[in-house]
C-alpha cells in the first residue's frame, strides 16, 4: 500500500502538468504582447476615451434604467441605488432612496432585476459581479427605514406569488433547474417546488400580468413546458398546462379565466397567439385568437386587462399591433423609421391605460414613447433634457444569398459624408440561437458616426430577426447559409459603394465569432481586419465534450457530433478553428475574459497561435513586394464574464 498509493498522491501535489505549465507562459506571453502592442495607441486611445465620455454624459438623461410603475408609485435605479417617487414627481427630484449596493457591501456589484410585491411591502433585487454568471438576491423590507431581511445566492430569477411569499430558480454551472418558494410570514421558510431533470431544458418563472398565476416554464432550444402555481393557493402543488411535446414552445398569460398561449403549435411554426380554459389547458382544446404575419419577429407581448400589445419586427422595420378583446380589432401602429430596438418597461398592473416603451438604435439613444388606449394613439414623451440630433441616414438593403434568398442589412452612415466608397466600414454579425443582432445604443457607435464610419448589421440565418423560421435555416446542418449570407452582404455594400475591402472591418461576438471566423478562413479578401468579442470559434472540440457545461443543451443548435458522423464532418467543413489554412488573412483583435465559463480561455489562445502561424508561414512563402503579416492580438480581460461588461469596463475596453 505505502510503494504504491502515498507516491501517486505526493506527485501530484508536487508537480505541474506540462499543459498547464504551457498554459501559464502562453497567457504570460500574450499579456506581454498585448502590453507592448497597445503601448503604441496611448494617444489614440485617450482621444476616444474622452471623446467616449462627453458622449456618455451627454445621454446619461436618456440612458437611465426603465422605471418600474405602480398606480401613483414609480421606482427606478440610478448608479448602484434604487428610488421611489411619486409619478409626477420623477423628474422634478422629489425622490426617497430605498436601497444601495454600496452600503449594504455590494459595492462590484450592479442591479439587474427588480421586484416589488404586491402592497409594495418587500423588494427582491438581484446583484451581479461583472466576474460571475450568478446573480445574490437581496430581499428589503420596505418600511420608514428599509432594512435588508434575506440574502439568497446563486439565484437566476425571482417573482412574488403573494404579499409575503418569493419564488426563485437557483443557477449553478449555467443551468438552472431547480424553483424554491421562500416565505416572509411569521413562520419563515423555505422548500423545494420543482426539479427539472433534462438537461437540455433551462428552468425560469414568470408572474401573469394579473398576477393570478405564477408560470415555472422549462424550455430547451426547441421544445418547453409549464407548469401553473395559483398565487391564491401559493402552497399547493404546481399544475401543468401541457406535456412538453417536441419542438412545440410555448408561453402563458391569463385573463378572465381563460389561458392566453403564445406557441408555435400548428402550421406554419411561427408564433401564434391561442387561448384554452384554465380548467382544460391541454393542446386539443387551443383555440387560434392571433396568427403573426410571414417572416416577422415577435419581440414580446404584453397583456393588459382590455388589451394585448405585440412588439412586431419585420424587415428591420418595428411596429406595434393592438389587439382589443374587447372588439376582437387589431390596430398596427407604425413606429419612426430609424428605431430598431425596443425596451419595454414594467408594468406590473394590468388594469393601466397607456403602454409605455423606449425605442432606440445602435445611434440613437433611447427615446420613450406611449401608446394610450384610450386615445388609439402614440406618444412622444416630454421633450429630452439633450434634444438629440444624429446627423445619421438609416438605410434598409437586401442582399441576395447563394440560394437566393433576401438577406435584410441595415446600414447607417454620416449624412455629410462624401465619397462613401473611401470611407472606413464596420460590418456586424450574430446568426445564432435565434437571437437578433443587438442594436442598442453605444457610445462608440455613434463617434465612429461621427468620424465618418459607415455602421452596416447583417441579419443573417441563425438569428431572429425573420421570425422562427429564419434561426431554423441557419442551425445545425443549415449553419453554413449563414456564412453565404455574411457573403453576399459585404458584397452588396461594397458594390453599392459603401466602402471597399481595403477599409473594411468586421465586428463579432460570442456565438458570432462562428461565421465571422468562418469567413475569415473562406473570403480574407473581403476584410481588412476583424474585432471579436469572447468568441467561439472551436465548435467541433466543444461539441465534442460533454463535460463543458452548456455542450448537451447546444446540441439543438450545433447538432451532435459524437452521436452523428455526418454532423462531425459538417461542423469540419466550417468551424473556424478546424479551418486555418497558410494563407492572407486580415488583422485579427479578440478581446477575452479571465472568468468566462461558456468559452473557455484555452480554446481562444490555441487559435490564436495557429492563426499566427498559418498567417506567418504564407509570407515567408510568398514574399511579394509590399506584402505585409496581419496583426493578431488577444487582450484577455482578468474582470467581465461573457460579453457582460459595466461601462467602467466596457470603456476601457
Amino acid at each position: 500500500q505505502e510503494g504504491t498509493k502515498i507516491p501517486s498522491k505526493r506527485k501530484q501535489n508536487t508537480s505541474t502538468p506540462t499543459s498547464e505549465l504551457l498554459y501559464k507562459n502562453l497567457l504570460k506571453s500574450e499579456q506581454e504582447n498585448w502590453n507592448g502592442i497597445s503601448a503604441r495607441y496611448e494617444t489614440m486611445t485617450e482621444r476616444i476615451k474622452a471623446k467616449l465620455e462627453e458622449l456618455h454624459n451627454k445621454y446619461s438623461f436618456n440612458l437611465g434604467s426603465p422605471r418600474i410603475r405602480f398606480g401613483e408609485n414609480v421606482y427606478f435605479e440610478e448608479n448602484g441605488c434604487i428610488f421611489l417617487s411619486k409619478a409626477d414627481d420623477v423628474d422634478e427630484g422629489n425622490v426617497e432612496p430605498l436601497f444601495s449596493a454600496e452600503d449594504l457591501g455590494f459595492s462590484d456589484a450592479f442591479i439587474q432585476r427588480i421586484r416589488i410585491s404586491p402592497d409594495q411591502r418587500h423588494m427582491a433585487i438581484s446583484l451581479k459581479s461583472e466576474n460571475s454568471e450568478e446573480a445574490t438576491c437581496v430581499v428589503m423590507k420596505l418600511c420608514h427605514f428599509p432594512v435588508m431581511e434575506k440574502v439568497i445566492p446563486n439565484v437566476f430569477n425571482f417573482e412574488w406569488a403573494t404579499n409575503d411569499i418569493l419564488y426563485y430558480t437557483s443557477q449553478k454551472n449555467l443551468k438552472c433547474q431547480n424553483v424554491f418558494m421562500t416565505t416572509f410570514t411569521n413562520q419563515k421558510h423555505t422548500k423545494l417546488v420543482y426539479t427539472e431533470q433534462d438537461a437540455r431544458f433551462f428552468v425560469d418563472i414568470y408572474c401573469t400580468k394579473d398576477r393570478r398565476f405564477l408560470t415555472i416554464n422549462s424550455n430547451s432550444k426547441t421544445t418547453s413546458e409549464v407548469w401553473l402555481v395559483d398565487c391564491r393557493y401559493p402552497f399547493k402543488l404546481p399544475t401543468l398546462v401541457q406535456a412538453r411535446t417536441q419542438g412545440v414552445i410555448y408561453h402563458v398569460e391569463h385573463r378572465n379565466n381563460e389561458l392566453y398561449i403564445l406557441t408555435t403549435y400548428g402550421e406554419p411554426a411561427e408564433y401564434k397567439l391561442m387561448k384554452a380554459p384554465v380548467a382544460s389547458s391541454g393542446m386539443e382544446n387551443w383555440q387560434l385568437v392571433y396568427a403573426l404575419e410571414e417572416k416577422t419577429k415577435l419581440v414580446d407581448l404584453e397583456m393588459f386587462s382590455d388589451h394585448s400589445v405585440l412588439f412586431l419586427k419585420n424587415a428591420g422595420h418595428l411596429y406595434l399591433n393592438v389587439f382589443s378583446f374587447v372588439s376582437h380589432s387589431v390596430q398596427s401602429i407604425k413606429l419612426p423609421t430609424w428605431a430598431c430596438e425596443f425596451e419595454l418597461e414594467s408594468h406590473p398592473e394590468h388594469t393601466t391605460s397607456t403602454c409605455y416603451f423606449r425605442l432606440t438604435s445602435p445611434v440613437h439613444p433611447p427615446k420613450r414613447f406611449a401608446y394610450s388606449f384610450k386615445e388609439n394613439n402614440l406618444i412622444e414623451q416630454a421633450v429630452q433634457e439633450v434634444p438629440i440630433t444624429t446627423n445619421c441616414h438609416t438605410t434598409r438593403l437586401l442582399a441576395k444569398s447563394k440560394d437566393e434568398t433576401l438577406v435584410p442589412i441595415t446600414v447607417f452612415h454620416n449624412m455629410n459624408s462624401k465619397e462613401l466608397h473611401r470611407k472606413p466600414l464596420l460590418v456586424h454579425v450574430y446568426g445564432a440561437y435565434g437571437i437578433d443582432l443587438n442594436m442598442s445604443f453605444k457610445e462608440e457607435k455613434l463617434m465612429l458616426i461621427e468620424e465618418g464610419w459607415i455602421l452596416a448589421y447583417c441579419h443573417v440565418r441563425g438569428g431572429g430577426e425573420l421570425g422562427l423560421s429564419w434561426h431554423k435555416d441557419g442551425c445545425q446542418h443549415n449553419k453554413l447559409k449563414g456564412l453565404y449570407d455574411l457573403k453576399a452582404c459585404i458584397m452588396l455594400l461594397h458594390e453599392l459603394g459603401f466602402s471597399q475591402p481595403k477599409y473594411t472591418a468586421l465586428a463579432a461576438a460570442s456565438a458570432g465569432g462562428v461565421l465571422a471566423g468562418a469567413l475569415c478562413n473562406t473570403e480574407p479578401e473581403l476584410i481588412r481586419a476583424m474585432v471579436l468579442q469572447a468568441p467561439f470559434l472551436d465548435v467541433l472540440n466543444v461539441m465534442m465534450n460533454t463535460h463543458l457545461p452548456l455542450t448537451i443543451e447546444e446540441q439543438e443548435e450545433w447538432g451532435n457530433p459524437l452521436a452523428d458522423e455526418r454532423c462531425m464532418k459538417y461542423i469540419k467543413s466550417y468551424c473556424p478553428y478546424q479551418n486555418i489554412k497558410p494563407q492572407h488573412y486580415p488583422s485579427v483583435l479578440i478581446t477575452a475574459y479571465g472568468n468566462d465559463q461558456r468559452i473557455p480561455l484555452a480554446g481562444i489562445l490555441q487559435y490564436v497561435q495557429k492563426l499566427r502561424k498559418a498567417a506567418l508561414d504564407h509570407a515567408s512563402r510568398t514574399r511579394k513586394e509590399g506584402n505585409w503579416i496581419p496583426n493578431i492580438i488577444l487582450d484577455i480581460q482578468a474582470n467581465g464574464s461573457h460579453c457582460d461588461s459595466s461601462w467602467e469596463d466596457a470603456l476601457s475596453e
